[in-house]
């Protein structure tokens, strides 16, 4: 299997940003969409996961939505987590929890950091109860579309060459299948893009890293931008993508994931090609029990 992601360097990445401050808007973008996803659904979990949500806002939000009787993180290291705040450690891609063993796992921003995505699909996908709910958010193609434009035509046209700088992001098509084929009942997926402005290249490049997003590919460049290619790229970005006032665009593409544990009392699936179904409608009638 080919390795994609450095998942050490993403480790260092995101302890990093959490020291520093994270920017987590993002995040906190997610943990409001997860629980008004909730807030749909007729039903309690008795007992829920967060995977790797980075700073824990998303177990917090869900926490407080009144739907869940128990929420647990899992984290890459304990660092993750506030002081006497319970966690469990395990690597990115680990799922560490006992076969049908939770009602609710939430995936916040993480999994498109995974080198076995289908993989992760299956454990989380075996660790829920039968008509347990598996929520994610998934950054997805579009993202940082300006910023690897103008990367790689000014490192290009300086350089004569260019190095990947910003990541793959999947497509939402992608995801769904990924989720078929994970074997979840009711998949279904949304795609919501959000623009943020910024006064120049450099102070998105600065919340990027406040992210834990600086670039983890394995097969990334060692070297460093030069500086000539930054106020390049700079100067390319204010051209192409900003607005009247002078300030420009970062789009953030993210992908809303859901799906079922099977369970005899779920409604059948339709043929494939002929889903027609809301995510609103999906996850009231996956947990209409």
């Amino acid at each position: 299997m080919e390795t994609l992601f450095d998942h050490a360097l993403i480790d260092t990445n995101r302890l990093r940003a959490l020291r520093s401050g994270p920017a987590d808007f993002l995040l906190d973008i997610v943990a409001e969409e997860f629980a008004e996803r909730l807030s749909v659904i007729d039903r309690r979990f008795e007992k829920a996961v967060e995977l790797h949500g980075h700073t824990g806002a998303v177990a917090r939000a869900i926490a407080g939505t009144g739907k869940v009787d128990a929420i647990e993180r899992v984290e890459s290291d304990r660092l993750f987590s506030a002081a006497g705040e319970p966690v469990t450690v395990s690597a990115l891609e680990t799922v560490p929890l006992a076969p049908q063993s939770v009602n609710l796992i939430v995936s916040p921003l993480a999994l498109h950091l995974t080198n076995d995505t289908p993989g992760v699909f299956v454990q989380i996908r075996r660790a829920l109860k039968p008509d347990g709910l598996f929520l994610a958010a998934i950054p997805g193609s579009g993202t940082l579309l300006e910023l690897r434009e103008v990367l790689l035509a000014a490192e290009s046209e300086i350089s004569g060459g260019a190095s990947p700088r910003v990541i793959p992001f999947p497509d939402v098509r992608d995801v769904g299948a990924l989720l078929q084929r994970g074997g979840f009942a009711l998949p279904v997926t949304d795609k919501e893009t959000y623009t943020v402005r910024y006064d120049s290249l450099f102070p998105l490049m600065k919340d990027l890293r406040a992210m834990g997003m600086a670039n983890p590919l394995s097969g990334r460049s060692r070297r460093p931008l030069a500086r000539g290619v930054l106020l390049r790229a700079a100067e390319l970005y204010a051209e192409r993508f900003s607005d009247p006032d002078g300030r420009i665009r970062a789009t953030f593409s993210l992908i809303y994931v859901s799906g079922w544990a099977p369970h005899e009392s779920q409604q059948k699936p339709l043929k494939p090609g002929s889903a027609t179904m809301r995510l609103a409608d999906a996850l009231k009638q996956g947990g209409g029990r």
